[in-house]
């Protein structure tokens, strides 16, 4: 599969806002408490990753395989995730 990688940064939770994706890699900051990420497919869709991370780190998550196809990157984050950017194609 070959195809560019793009990136988008968030600091909350909602729409990443770059439509059909396949989810490629996460890095996550998070900060002291308890860190939590889903990502849903689109808003109200299914779970498509739900995690606790560690506190006060950096976390990087790689999708095995072809990645996780969506309709659009969603994003709800614990108070604990300070930002986390999402690469995808």
């Amino acid at each position: 599969m070959s195809s560019d990688v793009k990136a988008k940064r968030l600091t909350g939770t909602g729409s990443a806002g770059v439509g059909p994706a396949r989810i490629r890699q996460i890095q996550v900051l998070t900060a002291s408490g308890t860190p939590r990420l889903t990502i849903t497919d689109g808003n109200g869709g299914g779970t498509v990753l739900d995690l606790d991370l560690l506190a006060s780190d950096v976390h990087s998550v790689n999708i095995p395989a072809d990645g996780m196809r969506v309709s659009d990157i969603y994003v709800s984050v614990a108070t604990a995730v300070t930002a986390l950017t999402v690469f995808y194609n």
